[in-house]
């Protein structure tokens, strides 16, 4: 800072020494009254080019988390409306093999076990209802079509994982696919065809079982996936906060200091100001 001489008074350096003082006060005072009035410590890129950039990297993957866990819950609705079918399915079933293993004994004749296969036709119908009513946002769940589909589970690109069930769920009392439940093979209502019936009865539940199961650790692992996305979003957050977010009590302390300091500059130049009329005495 230049040195004020006051026999020259054409300069006054003195006052522009104040002057540059009090507006660089004025400048810091604004700053500090900014954050305050913002809560944010950058307001423009201006204020840390390095930290703006940085911060929006943090923001971008903050929010991209936040979608994630959203989109992670609509896939565990999605297998739970899943799940839902098929273990009704299930307990359909049960009460099929219930009825096989009663048409299975010699204890009952011919006409008792065709109004059996009658009454298992009536479930076997109501299973392909049930196939044909599971859906998600238009798309049937159990018909063996939901295959090799990606539920997001991050806020990355390649952040997915594959799901399928793992057989055609498909249970017509009539066709051959899927749970290969065709009941024509009981035409004869005789013990013995229902008791081969009961093979694939048994293997239509060991199925349902494996994709109950299969749906039950895909939704705990999405269960584990969304408490991890939650802890690395608080996390994220907090690196965030401390680069953009402002300190508020350190900015009250500084608005503070730079509105006294803006006062006694204002005072200073008003003297600088004053101090070459002393030179006046000279021409007395």
């Amino acid at each position: 800072m230049a040195s004020p001489d006051l026999s020259r008074i054409a300069g006054n350096i003195g006052a522009l020494n104040a002057l540059y003082s009090l507006q660089n006060i004025n400048s810091q005072l604004t700053v500090a009254q900014t954050r305050l009035s913002t809560g944010k410590r950058i307001n423009s890129a201006e204020d840390d080019p390095a930290g703006f950039q940085f911060a929006a990297k943090f923001q971008f993957r903050s929010e991209g988390m936040l979608v994630a866990q959203d989109m992670i819950a609509d896939a565990k609705n999605l297998l739970s409306v899943a799940e839902g079918g098929l273990r009704k399915i299930n307990d359909i079933m049960v009460k099929v093999r219930n009825k096989v293993l009663e048409a299975a004994g010699d204890t009952i004749g011919s006409s008792e076990r065709k109004i059996i296969m009658a009454q298992m036709n009536q479930y076997l119908e109501q299973v392909d209802t049930i196939v044909d009513q599971t859906k998600w946002n238009g798309q049937k769940l159990l018909d063996g079509t939901y295959t090799d589909k990606n539920l997001r589970i991050g806020a990355d690109a390649g952040d997915s994982i594959n799901f399928q069930f793992g057989q055609a769920h498909t249970y017509s009392a009539s066709g051959t696919a899927g749970l290969d439940l065709a009941t024509t093979s009981l035409s004869s209502a005789s013990a013995e065809t229902f008791s081969v019936y009961l093979t694939s009865v048994n293997a239509a539940l060991d199925t349902l079982g494996t994709s109950i199961a299969s749906v039950g650790s895909t939704m705990s692992r999405l269960s584990f996936q969304e408490q991890n996305l939650q802890v690395a979003h608080a996390n994220t957050e907090a690196a965030y906060n401390r680069i953009m977010n402002a300190n508020m009590a350190q900015e009250q302390v500084n608005a503070t200091k730079f509105t006294i300091l803006q006062q006694t500059s204002t005072a200073m130049l008003a003297q600088a100001n004053a101090g070459p009329q002393y030179i006046l005495s000279l021409f007395r």
